[in-house]
């Protein structure tokens, strides 16, 4: 089982976050969980998650915005382009 926080956050995200996360996956007996944030981590934030055994996953705002358009959610198509090639062997004489 993994649990999700997610935070409209406005300043850097910082280990307290992380840590209070990390008791309440501790209280769920879960050992994943990812935070999402709107704003970023701090260094200290990201560096506690790499150092405890209960694997955290953090993506921030960035990172949440590239997940997104990656996979269609909460965006419209605005344009497409077709780029072709010329098949050459279509031209050959054999």
């Amino acid at each position: 089982m993994i649990y999700i926080q997610a935070e409209r956050w406005e300043g850097t995200v910082g280990r307290p976050e992380i840590h209070k996360f990390l008791g309440a996956l501790q209280g769920q007996k879960a050992n994943k969980g990812i935070f999402i944030t709107t704003s970023s981590f701090s260094d200290e934030a990201r560096e506690y998650a790499k150092t405890i055994p209960t694997k955290i996953v953090l993506i921030n705002g960035e990172e949440l915005a590239e997940l997104m358009i990656d996979n269609d959610v909460g965006i419209s198509g605005e344009a497409s382009y077709e780029v072709k090639k010329i098949d050459s062997d279509y031209f050959s004489e054999e």
